[in-house]
């Protein structure tokens, strides 16, 4: 477990660093996330190296779960950006402060990072590593939700509720096909082109 609790310990500090109203100014926030993610994903390649073999063994329908799956995650986000507005005032201002990070990096590079090293990077650590080792250690359902609550929490540092719904959701989602397929493949798929999708490619706002 120590490794696992350092993992999170390290991912609250550059959280923390990356989204807190005290230090977000004074940092890039992609070029952070690019340290901060490959970080923990290398870390956890490193320590998790003799369990390899099987997370990251790649199968074709990997790739269409994948990709239906990122689809799917940005409709349920489309929809839930029309209830939520509708619903809530600070919803919008909220939001929209999410992608306000994208003033501080080109669309190109903002797209490269989230689909080649920011998203996969991710999944590598929380669902490949940290949610594997819990689920090894308390049972799938336990390990599934020890995981998802500190994924979320992590992002507790901007203040921001939209932010913190969004993690709890996007954690759900992909913990839950990691528990189901049993392979980091499926959400790392669906979590890098889903980001690039929703940041990128088709915006939400």
């Amino acid at each position: 477990m120590k490794p696992v609790l350092s993992g999170f310990l390290v991912a609250a500090v550059f959280w923390f660093l990356i989204f807190s109203p005290w230090t977000a100014g004074a940092v890039n926030f992609w070029l952070l996330m690019f340290v901060a993610s490959g970080t923990l994903a290398l870390g956890a390649l490193w320590i998790g190296r003799r369990e390899s073999t099987v997370l990251y063994a790649l199968q074709r329908r990997w790739i269409w779960i994948g990709l239906s799956s990122a689809a799917i995650l940005y409709l349920v986000f489309f929809l839930g950006d029309s209830i939520t507005t509708w619903l809530f005032d600070f919803a919008a201002p909220q939001i929209s402060g999410i992608y306000g990070t994208k003033s501080q990096a080109s669309s190109l590079l903002i797209g490269i990072l989230l689909l080649l090293w920011i998203g996969p990077a991710e999944e590598i650590f929380w669902r490949g590593f940290a949610q594997h080792r819990l689920q090894t250690k308390f049972g799938p359902w336990k390990g599934y939700l020890l995981t998802t609550a500190v994924y979320a929490l992590v992002h507790i540092w901007a203040f921001n509720v939209m932010l913190f719904v969004a993690a709890l959701v996007c954690g759900l989602f992909w913990g839950w096909m990691f528990m189901k397929f049993k392979s980091v493949w499926p959400c790392l798929i669906s979590h890098a082109v889903w980001d690039l999708t929703i940041f990128v490619l088709l915006p939400i706002r």
